[in-house]
């Protein structure tokens, strides 16, 4: 049983370890992404969209643990960036509906070599991701 006072030190923290994952891995997405002219926030609601095709904002910030504080800019840009589209549902002018255009479709093409180049970079096994990414699955999930 670990004493009290180690409780605090960082090498016994579960967070920092995940936390250096994920700013390795968002650093690595981040040169790709540049020739796409996306950021991975960005990245993240496209590849919802590419398989859903469209999505109410609620719908999207669940999928992406994230609020509409956070989501409605990023929405914003990506329909700058002529990506996506922002329409009022017709059933209930509440819900905003975001859906891809035709160049936000052919991005799709240009982007599927991400996901290899990363698995790539990351030095470790498919096995070994996809178990990593069950039990992070898991926790999130409670």
């Amino acid at each position: 049983m670990q004493r009290m006072e180690d409780l605090l030190k960082l090498e016994n923290q579960v967070c920092f370890p995940i936390y250096a994952f994920s700013r390795s891995l968002t650093n690595l997405y981040r040169p790709l992404l540049a020739k796409l002219d996306i950021t991975y926030p960005q990245y993240l609601v496209l590849m919802v969209l590419w398989e859903h095709k469209e999505q109410t904002v609620n719908q999207l910030c669940e999928r992406l643990y994230l609020d509409t504080g956070t989501l409605t800019p990023l929405l914003k840009r990506l329909e700058q960036k002529k990506l996506v589209n922002r329409s009022r549902s017709k059933q209930d002018e509440r819900i905003v509906m975001i859906s891809l255009t035709g160049l936000g479709i052919q991005l799709k093409e240009r982007a599927k070599h991400i996901p290899m180049e990363l698995l790539n970079c990351t030095k470790v096994s498919v096995d070994e991701l996809l178990q990593l990414k069950a039990l992070l699955n898991k926790v999130l999930s409670r």
